[in-house]
């Protein structure tokens, strides 16, 4: 390793001494009045990856200076009333003319509406800081609500096209995080410090396997000297309430930028979960459980980024997360006869929690560019320990005698380390890349139960206790291939993905060792009509492992007689897939449809002479799926704005259950709208709607659901304080409710709440000494109107 380590160093260092900074000099003129343009936003583009290298804006005479210049770039000038220019770095800047905008309403609402949304190799990028449809969303996760193919459940979960839960890359690179550590990352974001959003529901093959979908965050840079900050903090009220707290800070220098963010968040969430259960000729059960999670979470994360020279760019990144959780779950079984004529048992259970959480991880990437090749490094660590003390402590209710008592003691260890490299060319208007990934996860569960004897002494429980191990190893290899045809444009390419893993559950002495090998192609094709014009169609093939939770034989209890259960010998499941979009002006339309082999999902499973309802993982033998996704924009008037997304979902399932086979065939839909209402003096409405309607799978059914949520915002002091306050699920309409299908064999009925129903007060507050200003990028809707 230290070999390695020095000949990377070397090759870093000899690779620095290429040619110097070019600055690029000019001036704006109007070109009717011939006059300077004031602040004119001057932005220097990265071709490969459209990421913002400088931005800066023309003083009162039109100079402006540029002093990042690379060679593969090229620089956009905006001006509100102005059209947007495009110049390659090799023009002549000395002197340049941008022409007023036609004054024509519809124009203008073309113009604006494409600066928010606009389409890439078939995806949906979203433009964030600016847009007023998320002007008063208090963090990024809840940007992803209102965002077309974008879904978050009460969880914070985040999906695509309802099905799928994509990759999350910041600036265009993967970074490991956990699922906790990523929605408190998600939630420290204010919308002002994201420059765009792009969805991308078909992955090709040159990203890993598993990355069914992707969401790429772009994140917005300080393009000048000098340092920037922004304060970010929430307050979420229901019966209890939330708080969240962020500072982000950055410092540019000449050639080098250091970023740091420090995140403590704080409160109690409810959640309910109520049940009823039973088989035919059985007893009837009744579970009602009620849950307070006190928790603190500490995050800090701070990086650096070096512009060696034009063609080397070096960037580390360090990050902790900790997480502490005090939750008091409390609950009751209520159990009669057939008839509820008699009362069987009635029992109550507390299961008070002591949680925590430790993150620790490591981010360096490296690129080194010349003219049209280019090569780049990212390598992520990732290291994870959880801790979980329970008790669990069953009562007669009537009596409040103690019937049961045992206690679990988990720990729980993760590593993953992943290595890649990527070599691009361009040959001629052809890109040729490729690459080769390397990563290695090792998961290690002890989790120990001890019961209470009869003689009032804890002893060590054999039956739940589990040792269980799950190391995986994955070798890839891709390559791709990209050309443009005049208007059309073709992608292809092809990735290989070597996988070895061994699970090993200690306690049963089982081992389950895997080595398997797929091939992974995908296509797509893109064709440019017009400007107002575009289609475009892509396959994909991919692949889903199981994950350590889906794998790991012991219990999770939602209550004393309800758990489930992991799997050690579930299957990887392959997804083959095709999407279709086409966009006119504003519209974009997607089609996707595929089918999946090896489906992983979990079964009910009740026991009737324990009354235990365990979930169980297994694979199904396929599902056939389509989507269909319209999202329009329409302006009624200057200050009404409304955006519309309607979706349809077609599901198809091969699901044998208990010596039966169902396959039943489910279509649903979902509707979002979002409105935005432009008020004098500057303040900002937002009244987002959204409506799912019956759903399911083969075996369950789940009803219909809506959400209303209503915010004001409002910026002060030249934007630099921005307040929201937003009231979210305003009718408490979000629970979750599903029903067994088939009440000859089970009548079960599940419904879980989450206490989305807040009042949310947000201040976000910029500062710093950089000359930096967006004011053009975050005028106030009243100030639009003026103009």
């Amino acid at each position: 390793m230290n070999i390695r380590l020095c000949l990377f160093l070397l090759l870093l260092f000899l690779s620095c001494f290429g040619k110097a900074q070019e600055r690029i000099k000019g001036k704006i003129l109007d070109s009717e009045t011939k006059a300077p343009v004031f602040q004119a936003e001057i932005s220097l583009f990265d071709v490969s990856d459209r990421r913002i290298i400088q931005k800066v804006l023309t003083d009162s005479l039109g100079f402006f200076q540029l002093n990042n210049s690379a060679d593969d770039s090229y620089v956009v000038i905006q001006k509100h009333g102005y059209e947007t220019k495009e110049l390659d770095k090799t023009g002549d800047f000395s002197l340049i003319e941008v022409k007023p905008a036609v004054g024509n309403i519809s124009e203008v609402v073309i113009r604006s509406a494409a600066r928010n949304i606009k389409l890439s190799d078939g995806n949906i990028v979203m433009s964030v800081s600016g847009n007023k449809d998320f002007k008063t969303s208090a963090n990024i996760l809840e940007v992803l609500r209102k965002t077309p193919g974008v879904s978050i459940d009460d969880e914070g979960a985040i999906f695509i096209g309802g099905r799928i839960t994509p990759a999350v890359f910041i600036d265009g690179k993967p970074v490991a995080m956990s699922s906790q550590e990523l929605q408190s990352y998600l939630r420290s974001l204010p919308p002002e410090m994201v420059e765009s959003i792009e969805v991308n529901s078909n992955p090709s093959s040159k990203y890993d396997a598993e990355f069914k979908g992707i969401i790429d965050i772009r994140l917005k840079r300080n393009g000048n000297l000098g340092w920037k900050g922004n304060y970010n903090g929430n307050i979420f009220t229901n019966k209890f309430s939330y708080r969240e707290n962020s500072l982000n800070l950055s410092y540019n220098r000449e050639k080098i930028v250091y970023s740091l963010q420090a995140g403590y968040n704080n409160g109690i969430s409810t959640y309910r979960y109520h049940a009823l259960q039973k088989l035919a000729n059985t007893n009837v059960m009744r579970t009602n459980t009620y849950q307070e999670d006190e928790g603190n979470v500490y995050s800090i994360q701070t990086g650096a980024d070096f512009r060696l020279n034009d063609k080397n760019r070096f960037g580390v990144n360090l990050r902790g997360n900790f997480r502490t959780s005090d939750r008091i779950r409390s609950g009751s079984l209520y159990t009669t006869n057939q008839d509820e004529s008699q009362l069987i048992f009635n029992t109550e259970s507390k299961n008070p929690t002591a949680y925590s959480q430790e993150n620790y991880g490591v981010t360096a990437d490296y690129s080194f560019q010349n003219k049209d090749f280019k090569i780049s490094f990212l390598g992520n660590y990732l290291s994870v320990k959880n801790k979980q003390i329970d008790d669990f402590l069953n009562s007669d209710q009537p009596t409040t005698e103690l019937l049961s008592y045992w206690k679990s003691d988990l720990l729980n260890k993760i590593d993953i380390q992943t290595a890649q490299i990527d070599v691009s060319q361009k040959i001629g208007n052809a890109d040729i890349e490729t690459g080769v990934k390397y990563s290695h996860s090792d998961t290690h569960n002890n989790i120990r139960y001890d019961t209470l004897s009869v003689n009032d002494r804890f002893v060590f429980d054999p039956e739940r206790s589990n040792m269980f191990s799950y190391k995986e190893k994955i070798w890839a290899v891709y390559i791709s291939y990209r050309q443009k045809f005049g208007k059309l444009q073709v992608n292809g390419g092809l990735r290989l993905e070597n996988t070895g893993s061994i699970s090993d559950a200690v306690t049963r002495d089982s081992v389950v060792s895997r080595n398997y090998l797929e091939w992974l192609p995908s296509f797509s094709t893109n064709y440019t009509f017009n400007k107002a014009n575009e289609l475009s169609l892509s396959y994909s093939r991919k692949m889903t492992r199981p994950v350590f939770s889906q794998l790991n034989p012991f219990r999770v209890y939602f209550s004393p007689l309800n758990y489930w259960i992991g799997n050690p010998y579930l299957l990887p499941s392959f997804t083959s897939q095709i999407k279709l979009t086409y966009r006119y002006k504003n519209w974009v339309t997607s089609l996707m449809a595929g089918k999946e082999k090896d489906v992983m999902v979990r079964y009910p499973l009740y026991n009737p002479k324990t009354n235990v309802l365990e979930y169980l993982g297994t694979n199904l033998p396929y599902r056939k799926f389509v989507s269909v996704e319209i999202s329009f924009p329409l302006k009624v008037t200057k200050w009404w704005n409304i955006t519309s997304q309607i979706t349809g979902y077609y599901n198809d399932e091969y699901r044998p259950y208990l010596d039966e086979v169902f396959a039943l065939k489910v279509y649903s839909y979902e509707i979002r709208v979002n409105q935005v209402f432009s008020l004098p003096k500057g303040y900002t409405v937002n009244l987002f709607a959204n409506y799912e309607s019956k759903t399911g799978n083969s075996l369950y059914i789940i009803k219909p659901r809506y959400t209303v949520d209503l915010s004001l915002q409002k910026s002060w002091f030249d934007n630099k304080l921005n307040t929201k306050i937003s009231y979210n699920n305003i009718f408490d309409s979000y629970n979750q409710q599903l029903e067994f299908r088939h009440k000859q064999i089970m009548d079960n009925r599940l419904t879980h709440w989450w206490d989305s129903s807040r009042l949310i007060i947000s201040v976000a507050y910029s500062f710093g000494s950089s000359k930096y200003q967006t004011k053009e990028l975050q005028k106030t809707e009243e100030e639009s109107r003026a103009r």
